[in-house]
């Protein structure tokens, strides 16, 4: 993307800036700062960000790239700043570190000029931090300038001869253990060529489409398309906007469509679409914050006279499902509570959906930072939650009834392990055909590439379905 200094900004009047400090890198580095002080996500900092300086159009596309990419790419350009700082990064004051991640993105991974990209980054450390920083900053990109990405790769990464996980590690911006789990997963999966693995970085590394979904009854496909959206290959009511701000769209402003990713809109889709042995009145979403797949069961158990109940533990997650869901019919309720310790009967509900908290290492084109925020051992105490939340909903659904576990991550130990460990500890319970049921439900999901590690399970990839790493199980209670 060109440089966007110099050009008029459209809307909206910004923030006095200091003098030699382009509004665009400005927001982009206070996103940085967000996301590093205060754990904030990238895709929820990025907007206000925006409003904040008055950005729109292509300033704001140029900031949401160098902000986003900047923090997908950090643990690659962090090594190529190692190379070029005197001291340990640790020891570089965080601000300015912000900054010289924002220069090495725009000299190794865009088509900045080195002298705007040198220049600018002066600029803002100057106004942020102050003159004495500057030649610092200049100094270090200067030498980030010396080559481009694929030498500095060269340069440093480990042979991928003799450590391909440390290679791709660096290569690719992953953390190690991340790059070995997603190898196992895709592994599992059926995967036997060692390029595949590198297509999923690839894809984790792409900025993801805007998709949305139609709320069946209360917005159509149709009035989507209409205002210059494309169809999605899955999902029967997703689309994929190519430009502008979806908040623009009156169907997304009055809440009767909303931003989706393709895989999320599956997993409801599975759970409706499940064959049911008796009554179909009573559904359950038991971890529904922040809601996209609540308003979307909700719509689809309405098209049946059905009603869904939509359990969230945090209060302020329940909150945001009450937003998602305020215009959509099939509601029964949104209750905060720990679908640990259920406050209803065992048994009351015919269809009950388990998108259980995980790592989210199959959002890392969404979440740039999670790859950088999660460790291994945040696997000791999800695991148990993940089975102990299947359990419940188990235990909640009726003889005859499905339930649909899921998980916007493709690990082992969340997936096959939670699903495999439970199913050994009962023996009314069997797993069914998720994929073959989405079929049977208009999604065009090959049955080969989204087999997941467990027969009738599917995984869905970024590189393969353009969607999330979403795994779906689809789990059945024996009747008598």
């Amino acid at each position: 993307m060109a440089d966007p200094r110099g050009r008029r900004r459209s809307g909206g009047r910004p923030p006095a800036a200091r003098p030699g400090v382009d509004p665009a890198r400005l927001a982009a580095v206070e996103v940085l700062a967000t996301v590093r002080a205060d754990d904030a996500y990238t895709n929820l900092a990025l907007p206000h960000a925006l409003r904040r300086h008055g950005l729109t159009g292509r300033d704001a596309a140029f900031a949401t790239e160098l902000a986003s990419a900047t923090i997908r790419r950090q643990g690659t350009y962090d090594a190529v700043l190692g190379a070029c700082v005197d001291r340990p990064l640790a020891k570089v004051q965080a601000k300015v570190l912000d900054v010289l991640r924002l220069g090495a993105h725009q000299l190794l991974g865009m088509r900045v000029p080195p002298h705007a990209a040198i220049s600018t980054s002066v600029d803002l450390v100057r106004g942020r931090v102050g003159g004495g920083a500057a030649g610092f900053v200049n100094a270090v990109l200067r030498r980030v300038g010396e080559h481009d990405l694929a030498t500095w790769v060269r340069r440093l990464a480990p042979d991928p001869a003799g450590d391909p996980a440390g290679f791709a590690a660096l290569a690719h911006a992953h953390p190690r253990w991340v790059v070995e789990a997603l190898g196992s997963a895709l592994r599992e999966g059926g995967a036997s060529a060692p390029e595949e693995l590198t297509s999923l970085l690839v894809a984790d590394n792409e900025p993801p489409r805007v998709v949305l979904v139609a709320r069946p009854g209360v917005a159509s496909r149709d009035e989507l398309l209409s205002a210059g959206a494309t169809a999605t290959r899955l999902s029967p009511y997703g689309v994929v906007l190519a430009g502008g701000d979806p908040g623009e769209l009156p169907a997304i402003a009055e809440g009767r469509a909303g931003v989706q990713d393709e895989g999320s809109q599956l997993v409801a889709l599975a759970l409706a679409a499940a064959d049911l042995d008796g009554p179909d009145a009573r559904w359950l979403d038991l971890c529904a914050g922040p809601g996209g797949k609540a308003a979307l069961l909700a719509c689809l158990a309405a098209g049946r006279s059905a009603r869904l109940l939509a359990v969230e533990r945090q209060p302020h997650r329940a909150g945001l499902v009450r937003s998602s869901t305020r215009v959509v019919p099939g509601m029964l309720g949104i209750l905060a509570a720990d679908g640990t310790r259920p406050a209803w009967r065992a048994g009351a509900f015919d269809r009950v959906l388990v998108d259980a908290p995980c790592t989210g290492l199959g959002a890392l084109r969404r979440r740039p930072e999670a790859r950088w925020r999660r460790s291994a051992s945040d696997l000791d105490a999800l695991v148990p939650l993940q089975r102990a939340l299947l359990t419940s909903a188990l235990d909640a659904v009726r003889p005859g009834g499905v339930v649909l576990y899921a998980t916007c991550s493709p690990v082992l130990a969340e997936t096959a392990g939670v699903v495999g460990a439970v199913l050994a500890g009962r023996d009314d319970v069997h797993l069914v055909d998720a994929g073959a049921t989405l079929r049977r439900a208009a999604a065009r999901l090959d049955p080969v590439d989204s087999a997941g590690p467990l027969p009738g399970t599917v995984q869905l990839w970024p590189h393969r379905h353009g969607t999330d790493a979403m795994f779906l199980a689809l789990l059945r209670r024996g009747v008598g």
